[in-house]
């Protein structure tokens, strides 16, 4: 999901290894001092970096940079989730990821250093939207693979739209995430979370 942007040289893997050092800094920075707290030169500091290597690997200067960072920060709300995401085969494994899940999201807490990063960027924006949904796409269909593997095994309905089930999975995540952020408490996203897995379970057959 890594952005480069439009005007972005071709890089070598030397270059590309830069620009990932320079991305990973600079979300290291913006996790511990926020976004409006984070300049170029707090990043260059961290990543040993001048400033014209920041502007030939980020032509477009910060905003750039962030979208870059917002692209990395999306990555790793699916790489949290592993090993267990890629490989909900069964109930157990299921159960695996909903720990890991609600773990993540109680490391982060309030804080949501993409959410800070695409309203930095403007949500409206082309390439916000695209990012978020880029995200979201993703996320979604490693559930709907899950989900087809339930019924595969006849542990779930085959009739059920296992496209549409995990849509809904990934909204009852966001909204429960959503309420953590606003009031800190984790009890919502755990909710949405068990409640919609106690569903999917309830569409086994009921014959097998």
């Amino acid at each position: 999901m890594t952005v480069e942007g439009a005007g972005a040289p071709r890089l070598t893997s030397k270059g590309l290894a830069t620009r990932r050092r320079i991305v990973e800094g600079a979300a290291e920075e913006i996790r511990e001092q926020g976004v409006t707290g984070t300049t170029l030169d707090d990043i260059r500091a961290r990543t040993a970096t001048s400033k014209s290597q920041i502007f030939h690997y980020f032509p477009g200067g910060k905003e750039e940079l962030l979208l870059a960072v917002a692209s990395r920060e999306a990555e790793r709300v699916l790489e949290d989730q592993e090993p267990h995401l890629s490989n909900l085969r069964t109930w157990a494994a299921w159960q695996d990821w909903r720990d890991a899940v609600v773990r993540r999201y109680e490391r982060q807490g309030v804080n949501c250093p993409l959410g800070v990063l695409i309203t930095e960027v403007g949500r409206a924006t082309p390439a916000a939207q695209a990012l978020t949904a880029r995200l979201i796409d993703q996320w979604q269909a490693a559930l709907r693979t899950g989900i087809r593997h339930l019924q595969d095994s006849g542990d779930v309905d085959r009739r059920l739209d296992a496209d549409r089930t995990a849509a809904a999975l990934v909204a009852a995540i966001q909204g429960g995430v959503t309420i953590l952020m606003s009031t800190g408490r984790l009890t919502h996203l755990e909710a949405a979370l068990d409640t919609t897995l106690t569903l999917l379970r309830t569409t086994a057959p009921a014959t097998r």
